[in-house]
């Protein structure tokens, strides 16, 4: 039986793309597919039923068909929501279309069965609360800055003035505007001058400003460890609000008490990956100088200047090269 990964991800998706080109360079079977061309461009048929312990069926894209079975390791980057692709129905119809389409090629997809997922889905998302991230990061004995999630304005200004200067977070990006268009706010500083009951509308996240000498992207692969340090010529206090391409980057050695905090983080999660960002207070080379920010589990790296090496480990973990590769 052919041994094939899935790569499920949107069209436009220059992260998937690196890994798709080193994956047929090496001749290993791939079928890229994005749930939500369900319909022409994407046909499917699951079966199951008695003697059989697994799902089996076919997926046809536009250009590329797989048996299930054959799948052994799936890439589950960044597909298209189902809601897009049923846009155009009233809103009833779209609810329960979307909901149809997520649970049912959705609950096949994410559950195939012996198949190596990087990362699982139903992982992502529950490693994508920053609330849970904090807490397991500190669990671990990694720095975390101190943090206050609230609606309180009275709780917003103590804690503003215990640990100021103070930094706002969002928990998500932006939703996509009627116009079509998403946006970002930036980590930043903010003014408890300018807290009034607004802030009881929805969650806030509030931390005390790192004094960081530098920020740091560690990029984490099965056991293989990717570490940029970062900065931007302007020193935004938020490296990623200005132009991607003038960022300096140099790599970075990370203390072992680090690196082996970073498996066990992942492992807590049951994630293969992840892309970690820190703040350095120091030099780097003690384990206290690295403060913990956050992890994006699914999270992009094929901007970093060591993406050659990154692809191959992505490579080599979904084509099996070797056990080590991906077991933890």
């Amino acid at each position: 039986m052919a041994s094939t990964v899935l790569v499920v991800t949107a069209l436009e998706d220059v992260t998937a793309d690196w890994v798709i080109t080193a994956l047929n360079e090496r001749e290993v079977p791939v079928i890229r597919l994005d749930p939500a061309d369900i319909g022409a461009g994407l046909v499917f048929g699951a079966r199951i039923g008695a003697g059989s312990s697994a799902w089996g069926g076919r997926l046809v894209t536009g250009s590329r068909e797989v048996e299930l079975g054959e799948v052994t390791a799936v890439y589950y980057r960044r597909p298209t929501p189902y809601a897009a692709r049923y846009g155009h129905l009233p809103a009833q119809a779209r609810g329960f279309a979307t909901a149809e389409a997520r649970h049912g090629l959705g609950g096949v997809l994410n559950h195939l069965h012996g198949a190596f997922y990087v990362n699982h889905p139903s992982a992502v998302t529950a490693a994508d609360f920053k609330p849970a991230q904090l807490q397991q990061a500190a669990q671990l004995g990694l720095t975390i800055p101190p943090t206050l999630v609230t609606n309180d304005v009275e709780q917003a200004r103590k804690f503003a003035a215990g640990h100021g200067p103070v930094i706002y977070k969002t928990f998500r990006g932006l939703p996509t505007g009627e116009d079509g268009h998403t946006g970002a706010i930036w980590a930043q500083r903010v003014d408890p001058d300018t807290f009034d009951d607004s802030l009881a509308v929805t969650a806030h996240l509030f931390q005390g400003e790192v004094p960081k000498t530098g920020d740091v992207r560690v990029t984490v692969v099965g056991r293989r460890v990717f570490a940029q340090q970062i900065a931007a010529p302007d020193g935004a206090l938020d490296w990623r609000r200005g132009d991607w391409d003038a960022l300096l980057h140099a790599p970075i050695a990370v203390p072992a008490p680090v690196e082996a905090a970073l498996h066990r983080y992942l492992a807590a999660f049951d994630l293969v990956f992840g892309c970690f960002d820190f703040a350095l207070t120091g030099d780097g080379d003690a384990a206290d100088d690295w403060v913990f920010i956050e992890c994006n589990p699914n999270g992009q790296w094929g901007w970093l200047p060591d993406v050659g090496d990154i692809t191959t480990a992505f490579a080599d973990i979904l084509s099996r090269t070797t056990e080590g590769d991906w077991a933890r």
